[in-house]
């Protein structure tokens, strides 16, 4: 599916899995073959991640004014909008294909009247991916790093920007956990291990419609030639069969009036908005990884039932990336042996994950601006809006150090009414640690941000203070490497060292000892030391004497 974003970063869907995952969490039954222990084993899913890469797409281009639209005399504001087309995989391959959209709101150099234009400069990239094969499965995101226009003469201008791509190819693996056996002359011993379990991964859509009427004292929309559109304070939650999203929508248009002089008229609209995706399996319980994404936004006048041009239809739509996980306690088999038989667990290393923390946390930043190289003092802002770049990620102790900055664009008008229309762009610079106490640099985490407020307010005619609340959302994955059995092969004990072994023996309790391990080394059982001992338990201290009877059958 084709994706778009204001360069915040966009998710695109190049696969939809399955709702839920097949096989989660049930129990097999493993018959017992000649020479093999039957075992049941729990089954559990992991997502890793088979391949990654990024890329930058840099553009440097000279780009005429399109004979339709007149000269320009100054700049106001430029946007940019990535769309990727088209997405093929092949072997260690990716080939992307798609367009960078890059707008410009000016003032004309004759009539000193308000224009805005679009130029599409098309991209063709290829990403290598380590050992990805034709139909696996790949996430695509990017983001805009920089954009900037130059006015070369009134009838062109220099695009440049920088795009990077981030690719990611995952696979889900399958882990059985051995939990229990039938064989009740086995003995067993078993760790609990509190492991995650990828129980959901969907992608879906979510579409947010919105309605937009003038206040009675505006004028009509002659052209509409500037707009924006913002999701600010976006909360994902899961629920029964179903994720539900609620936020607000920031919409601003800049339009030409209808009447005589054709006054230029602006509006800044926030609406609240709830709304919900199917995810059958989901319930409130699960551990969720929540992601979204703007692929596609569009504002567009619509007439209203005089059929008068005094509506603004917003159309905006969230791309969902959802994993969900269930974490639950396993006692999982670690080693078996019996007296009667000679045992060989046989197994590989797993790496099983565990939630560690989850946290949400806020950075609020202050500054004031000076506004300068203006033609006169500031009368008032129209619309402001931020953008996070993340720079830095570092693992702290106890923490997750982010630091970067929030790009911000304020648009204002000033005194001067033949060209009242100017803007600035600033940086703010943010650095916050969140709290993740026990985090390593082996933990895996996802770190997601969100603009949830901003403000701007004049402080004097020269003057902008500026406000911004920053939203940090991490879920912390604690990773450990274990030894899983995977089968048990029994042969026949070694008679000859059996009978070369003593029938009672004492023993004498070591640091480091377990009755497990001195229990196996003697043929004797755990449950029969306790009892020719007259133990209250397992726990036994060192230097305590021990009376072992082996126990084996010819």
């Amino acid at each position: 599916s084709d994706g778009k974003d204001s360069g915040r970063g966009t998710v695109i869907s190049v696969y939809c899995d399955k709702d839920r995952i097949p096989g989660w969490s049930g129990a097999v039954s493993v018959r017992r073959e000649d020479g093999i222990v039957e075992l049941k084993k729990e089954d559990i899913q992991i997502l890793r991640t088979k391949s990654k890469a990024s890329s930058q797409v840099t553009f440097d281009v000279d780009y005429n004014v399109p004979d339709v639209k007149p000269d320009i005399g100054r700049m106001i504001q430029n946007k940019g909008e990535m769309t990727v087309e088209e997405v093929r995989l092949n072997e260690g391959h990716a080939f992307l294909k798609g367009k960078l959209q890059a707008d410009l709101l000016y003032v004309g150099e004759e009539d000193g009247r308000i224009y805005s234009l679009s130029a599409n400069l098309p991209m063709e990239e290829t990403l290598n991916l380590d050992g990805i094969v034709n139909g696996d499965k790949m996430c695509l995101k990017w983001e805009i790093e920089d954009l900037s226009i130059h006015i070369i003469h009134s009838r062109k201008m220099n695009i440049k920007a920088v795009v990077t791509f981030f690719a990611s190819v995952d696979e889900l693996t399958g882990v059985r956990l051995p939990v229990s056996l039938d064989d009740e002359t086995v003995s067993v011993q078993k760790k609990t291990m509190r492991v995650l379990s990828l129980v959901i991964h969907k992608k879906d859509t979510m579409r947010l419609k919105e309605e937009i009427t003038l206040v009675s004292n505006k004028p009509n929309i002659a052209e509409l030639l500037w707009y924006t559109t913002e999701v600010r304070g976006l909360d994902l939650r899961p629920e029964e069969n179903s994720v539900k999203a609620k936020g607000e929508l920031f919409i601003f248009a800049l339009y030409t009036g209808d009447d005589e002089r054709g006054t230029l008229q602006w509006i800044e609209h926030s609406i609240p908005f709830n709304g919900e995706v199917e995810c059958s399996g989901c319930i409130s319980e699960m551990i969720p990884n929540l992601e979204a994404a703007v692929i596609n936004q569009t504002l567009e006048v619509k007439p209203d039932a005089d059929g008068e041009e005094r509506k603004l239809q917003a159309d905006v739509v969230l791309e969902l990336d959802m994993k969900l996980y269930q974490e639950e306690d396993h006692e999982v088999i670690m080693d078996v042996y019996t007296p009667f038989r000679q045992c060989m667990p046989k197994g590989r290393k797993e790496i099983l994950e565990s939630l560690l923390v989850r946290n949400f946390s806020r950075c609020r930043i202050a500054d004031r601006i000076e506004v300068k190289e203006t033609q006169g003092k500031i009368l008032q802002i129209c619309h402001s809006q931020g953008k996070i770049k993340i720079d830095k990620i570092q693992i702290v102790k106890d923490g997750i150090l982010a630091e970067g900055i929030v790009r911000l664009k304020v648009l204002y008008i000033i005194e001067n009414d033949e060209m009242p229309f100017y803007s600035m762009e600033a940086m703010l610079p943010f650095s916050h640690v969140v709290e993740a106490k026990g985090i390593t640099e082996n933990s895996v985490y996802y770190l997601h941000t969100e603009l949830e407020q901003l403000s701007t307010t004049m402080v004097d005619s020269n003057d902008i203070e500026i406000r911004a609340t920053i939203g940090l959302n991490v879920l912390v994955i604690q990773c450990s490497e274990e030894m899983i059995l995977e089968k048990i092969e029994e042969i026949p004990l070694d008679q000859k060292k059996i009978r070369n072994m003593p029938g009672i023996t004492v023993y004498i309790m070591k640091p480091g000892d377990t009755l497990w391990n001195i229990a196996k080394k003697f043929y004797t059982t755990v449950e029969e030391i306790i009892q020719m001992n007259n133990l209250d338990g397992d726990e036994v201290s060192s230097g305590t004497p021990l009376l072992l009877v082996k126990k084996v059958e010819e």
